[in-house]
């Protein structure tokens, strides 16, 4: 028998189960034997002791993988149900044997639609099967990513506790795809940070490899601090003086996929951002139903891939860039995007630049951001509401997908909704995950009229929009996630909206807006050489999908109109 390295005290444990293929599992599983502490069992009931044992020994556990059927169980998916109660964040995976593959499939499919697991894969049959332990490493990475305290950063956050800023710099970082840790000031870097400010400078103190630690006020000031280098910035000033073909406002998806086909297709193309690129869509914890990802997708995993897409092609990022103005071209002049320290120049402008959640309004509510209360899902969030109580407001697929995650971590998650049902605003497949997720409950017709608590939230006061009816409940977390607001207060008047602020493309602008009484194309304004794709369109689909195929589509639209007449 073999014997396997060596691995940390603590590491992470892989609970493998099966009567039959224990031993092969255990082989297959082979290659992770130095980061993971690999644990067999035969049964269902013997991988609840196993798992108990681990727990005991102070080994966290990061998946269960089981046989697609156990002797003690009438189904696979009650297994999984109990491990899911002991061990919520960890990953479940079904691995059947080839006899049993296409017999057992229609029976479990139908169980991972609902959340109840995480994969169904065929039991490897040879060495090198790479497509097994592609899904094993996207799985183990979703769980290390969202779970653990990373091991190795690339800033530390240095803050009193419940500093509302640190917690937005902590997010900024987490959306960027950068482990941060946050500290204290009497820490060992709270220390050694004190020695690089005066002593009467404020907080947060980021320090981050290779860069000057500096007191941010804002995100704004992390981005442009820690984003560019020296060469950079040389080379963004020579950009703000040459004028672009194209300039993208917003690094959401419908800005990413412009960004990745304008500059593939020899565009010269800067994206410019306020914030951490990837959107609302970047806050998304795991995204299920975009094409070509079967297994789903985290929102920061998708934008980072775009974003190094793009790069590749030669496109200009700019995160902390915070457009004011755009002041439209006209003739041959280029349109000018002015922000509070910089000015683009573009023959031709896309409007990406998504939407904002809705203030709720509620001033005890307002009074507490950053402070329990939060707009977005804030992920980076989610384990400190281990063991709390935590409500979601929101019906779309971003409430659910929040919900879902945060029910690993808090004791309960209450989706509080004003609509009567949810099936009017979420997708089936979130519904159907919320249903079987007994920590997970839905309360609708329900609003949020008060929050409490001193320094951090501690109590809600929920109301019946029925019957007016109040009741106090539990909350250490607030994740408001409300309907969206255009983010394009910056437009000028050449640009039609409509009453919501949403910007008019193609046959929905205005007649009397029209060029030689012809509508502009599908995705026009009513201004030459302005764009809209995504969110922030009007009668846009608000899906990932539909975002990122209007910021292909785009691309054409402004081929045609930096070469008139060209049908190329």
């Amino acid at each position: 028998m073999t014997v396997s390295p060596p691995v940390p005290s603590t590491a992470p444990a892989i609970v493998l189960v099966s009567e039959e293929h224990a031993d092969t599992l255990r082989e297959v599983f082979w290659r992770y034997s130095r980061e993971y502490e690999l644990r067999t069992a035969t049964s269902f009931h013997e991988a609840c002791e196993v798992t108990e044992q681990v727990l005991a020994q102070g080994h966290p556990v990061a998946m269960f993988v089981s046989d697609s059927r156990l002797p003690d169980v009438d189904t696979v998916l009650r297994a999984f149900a109990e491990w899911r109660t002991l061990v919520p964040t960890a990953r479940r995976l079904v691995a059947s044997p080839f006899e049993r593959f296409l017999a057992d499939a229609p029976g479990l499919r139908a169980g991972m639609a609902k959340g109840k697991y995480d994969a169904f894969l065929l039991m490897p049959r040879a060495d090198r099967d790479e497509e097994f332990h592609h899904a094993v490493t996207d799985l183990l990475s979703d769980w290390s990513w969202t779970t653990t305290d990373p091991d190795v950063v690339v800033a530390k956050i240095v803050a009193p506790e419940g500093d509302p800023v640190a917690q937005q710099i902590r997010d900024f970082f987490d959306r960027m795809g950068l482990p941060c840790r946050v500290a204290t000031p009497d820490s060992e870097i709270g220390r050694h940070l004190a020695d690089h400010f005066p002593a009467d400078a404020g907080y947060p103190r980021v320090w981050a490899v290779n860069r000057t630690p500096i007191v941010a006020t804002s995100v704004r000031d992390v981005a442009r601090s820690f984003f560019e280098t020296d060469a950079e910035r040389e080379l963004d000033a020579r950009t703000r003086t040459d004028v672009v073909d194209v300039a993208v406002v917003g690094g959401g998806p419908a800005g990413l996929a412009t960004a990745v086909y304008a500059a593939s297709e020899g565009l010269s193309a800067v994206v410019l951002d306020g914030s951490a690129i990837g959107g609302q869509a970047g806050t998304s914890s795991m995204i299920r139903n975009y094409l070509g990802f079967p297994r789903g997708i985290s929102g920061m995993r998708l934008a980072q891939r775009a974003l190094n897409q793009a790069l590749r092609f030669g496109t200009r990022f700019h995160t902390g860039w915070e457009v004011d103005r755009l002041v439209a071209g006209s003739g041959d002049e280029p349109h000018r995007l002015v922000g509070e320290d910089f000015e683009v120049s573009a023959r031709s402008v896309v409007v990406a630049s998504g939407v904002r959640y809705r203030h709720l309004g509620v001033p005890s509510v307002e009074e507490r951001v950053g402070r329990g209360v939060n707009y977005g899902a804030a992920m980076s969030l989610s384990r400190e509401m281990e063991d709390h109580d935590v409500v979601v407001v929101g019906g779309g697929n971003s409430a659910g997908q929040a919900a879902v995650h945060l029910s690993r971590f808090a004791r309960s998650v209450t989706i509080a909704v004003r609509r009567p049902a949810l099936s009017e605003t979420m997708s089936a497949y979130l519904i159907g995950e919320i249903e079987f997720n007994p920590r997970i409950s839905v309360a609708t017709c329900t609003q949020v009229v008060e929050a409490g608590g001193e320094p951090q939230l501690e109590w809600l006061v929920l109301e019946s929009t029925e019957t007016g009816e109040r009741r106090r409940v539990p909350a250490h977390g607030l994740f408001l996630l409300l309907g969206a607001e255009p983010h394009c207060h910056w437009l000028p008047e050449e640009v039609a909206r409509d009453e919501r602020g949403f910007v008019l493309t193609g046959r929905d602008v205005p007649k009397e807006r029209w060029a030689d009484g012809l509508p502009p194309a599908n995705l026009a304004t009513s201004a030459p050489g302005i764009f809209a794709a995504g969110d922030v369109r009007a009668g846009s689909m608000k899906r990932v999908a539909a975002a990122t195929g209007e910021g292909a589509s785009v691309v054409p639209l402004v081929h045609a109109y930096l070469a008139p007449g060209d049908d190329a």
